[in-house]
């Protein structure tokens, strides 16, 4: 029985990030459904989603000044 290895915590960020635009590769899909885990992919979107909406107040402040 082969063990299940984990994503690092880039591997989560960058699958996250490129799943927030809609765009990847079928090998990278593939790769990352090997490796990556479900609370890997809540927890990263979570915090992924929360930094662009800040980002995305932040920037709208900014330029309403």
């Amino acid at each position: 029985m082969e063990k299940k290895v984990k994503a690092t915590p880039l591997q989560v960020a960058k699958a996250v990030f490129w799943s927030f635009f809609g765009v990847r590769k079928r090998a990278e899909y593939e790769k990352d459904a090997v490796a990556l885990t479900l609370q890997q992919v809540v927890t990263a979107g979570i915090i992924g989603g929360i930094i662009f909406v800040l980002s995305l107040v932040m920037l709208v402040r900014f330029i309403t000044r």
